[in-house]
């Protein structure tokens, strides 16, 4: 039988070694991502610190925030010490460094290449476990403008509705568009429907002298063009 190992808190340790007191002391900038995220669920389990849990968690994805980013509250509520309040405050978190890194985007950005595209769009899509199909906006110097939702679908589709893509950016008084959906599967291959629904999409938009530019399909960190592609 191994000898019996009582369980040091994070109330014994060296001051300077608690998460919370090691932020005012040195900076947030020294906290590792575990310690972050065990100052959000404040304890652990009887087994565990919640230094040694957080652990544990981001071992589990691979130590890739952006992993941990993806998952939901029922997923982080399957390790012992997180409860739906520990997961929720986990997933709020992460949401919130997310839509920080969307908000430094409000500057104005001139599309240049379908690279600076993606990134404009990246975060919309970013942690997405379905399909969503949504549309840059750009003005006649190909400025972005905005950017809108068109729809939402399931793991394996969406629907690109001409009339509500179109009425959207007239109303933005767009003059060009970049359309966008991702594939959750991490598969950067347009489906037949894809390359029919781009087809339709840059016919409808001539008619109306409102052109299609691209239309990039997007998972966590690649995308593929269609206007690089020739495809456009």
């Amino acid at each position: 039988m191994k000898p019996y190992r009582k369980k040091l808190g994070i109330k014994s340790w060296a001051e300077a070694d608690r998460p919370r007191e090691k932020l005012l002391l040195k900076g947030r900038r020294q906290l590792t991502d575990a310690e972050l995220i065990a100052i959000l669920i404040g304890s652990g389990n009887k087994d565990e610190t919640a230094v040694d849990l957080s652990r544990r968690m981001l071992a589990t994805y691979n130590n890739d925030l952006d992993k941990l980013g993806r998952v939901t509250v029922k997923d982080l509520s399957k390790f012992k010490g997180i409860g739906e309040a520990k997961a929720i405050a986990i997933v709020a978190a992460l949401e919130i460094g997310r839509r920080r890194k969307e908000s430094t985007q409000k500057e104005v950005v001139r599309i240049t290449s379908s690279t600076e595209a993606f990134e404009v769009l990246l975060p919309v899509f970013a942690d997405l476990d379905h399909e969503e199909f949504w549309i840059l906006m750009l003005n006649h110097a190909n400025c972005v403008i905005g950017k809108q939702p068109i729809s939402s679908g399931g793991l394996a589709g969406t629907i690109a509705d001409p009339k509500i893509i179109f009425k959207i950016a007239l109303e933005h008084n767009a003059s060009n568009v970049i359309l966008a959906h991702n594939h959750p599967s991490g598969n950067l291959a347009p489906s037949e429907q894809d390359i029919d629904v781009t087809k339709k999409l840059v016919l409808a938009g001539s008619l109306l002298d409102l052109h299609v530019l691209d239309h990039l399909i997007v998972t966590n960190k690649l995308y593929y063009s269609f206007g690089d592609e020739g495809l456009i």
